[in-house]
């Protein structure tokens, strides 16, 4: 009882029903014009008090940084796939987001059941697809299953692609310095090499529940989101080729695009900025804009 009261209330305060201080809350991102926005969150299907957390955050940040989509990359239902956990694990938490017309893009983790390609509110075409916003071709991927069928696509349409800016997203992390899991190597050699010849600008992936920025491996920029709903605290093992690791507390991600930059940055639970910074598209920097 105490735990849906809790979820109720949440809801109210993403409504705008109920106020909560904003404190600490600062938006690190540009907000210029006719900018493209979107957001990402990871690993989040679990239905417990801190999915709920998040997504209100993510409910009061979208005031500010108004957000048209949000990428999910994979275990979006953990356990059953009943009605019941939909309701619970997806439309409760994020309804004032759904309510203002924003689409979720989902692709699949290891955790989750095929057929959630077929739920409505995911907007997935197949265990694979791809799409177009604004001047960013973006790539959902199933990682679970990269048979030869999926890599014939992917190069297809990565080589077919005119669009600026080239992001692929799926569940399992190319380069990781996470205990629990790691690199996903074997799939990195199957992946990467396309990824280069064809000029993808970003990766985004999850399965490690924490935070984490890799340095740019062969010029491309990837990231690790996979705290929204499940924390593994502690668990970032870090090497030479993290640029920023957080792994204290569940978060998400924030994402505009204008022109050739684009900018990001990840908000803690509480509302704290955790990393911020710039990609350039045509020199490949990032510039850190939040503290370490």
């Amino acid at each position: 009882m105490r735990r849906l009261i809790r979820h109720l209330i949440l809801l109210l305060v993403g409504m705008g029903l109920i106020v909560e201080s904003r404190h600490g809350q600062e938006l690190l991102l540009p907000l210029k014009e006719k900018s493209f926005r979107f957001a990402v969150m990871v690993d989040s299907g679990t239905g417990k008090n801190g999915q709920y957390e998040v997504a209100q955050r993510m409910v009061q940040y979208r005031q500010r940084f108004p957000f048209e989509f949000v990428i999910m990359l994979g275990d979006n239902i953990y356990g059953t796939n009943s009605p019941g956990a939909y309701t619970k694990k997806f439309e409760l938490p994020y309804k004032p987001l759904l309510d203002g017309a924003v689409k979720f893009y989902a692709a699949l983790g290891n955790h989750d059941n095929p057929d959630q390609r077929f739920y409505k509110l995911f907007n997935m075409q197949n265990r694979y697809y791809t799409y177009t916003k604004g001047d960013v071709r973006l790539f959902a991927l199933d990682s679970n299953y990269m048979d030869p069928a999926q890599l014939k696509w992917l190069e297809k349409e990565l080589q077919n692609s005119g669009s600026a800016w080239k992001i692929c997203y799926f569940h399992h992390p190319l380069y990781s310095s996470g205990g629990a899991h790691g690199s996903a190597t074997d799939l990195r050699g199957l992946l990467e090499p396309l990824f280069v010849k064809y000029g993808v600008n970003v990766v985004l992936a999850g399965h490690e529940h924490f935070y984490e920025r890799v340095k740019p491996q062969k010029g491309i920029y990837y990231f690790t989101s996979g705290a929204a709903g499940q924390l593994r605290r502690g668990d970032i093992r870090k090497t030479e080729m993290t640029a920023k690791g957080f792994d204290q507390d569940l978060s998400f991600m924030l994402v505009e695009v204008s022109g050739d930059e684009l900018h990001f940055q990840v908000i803690s639970r509480t509302g704290s900025a955790v990393d911020a910074g710039m990609i350039q598209r045509t020199i490949p920097k990032v510039i850190s804009s939040a503290p370490s």
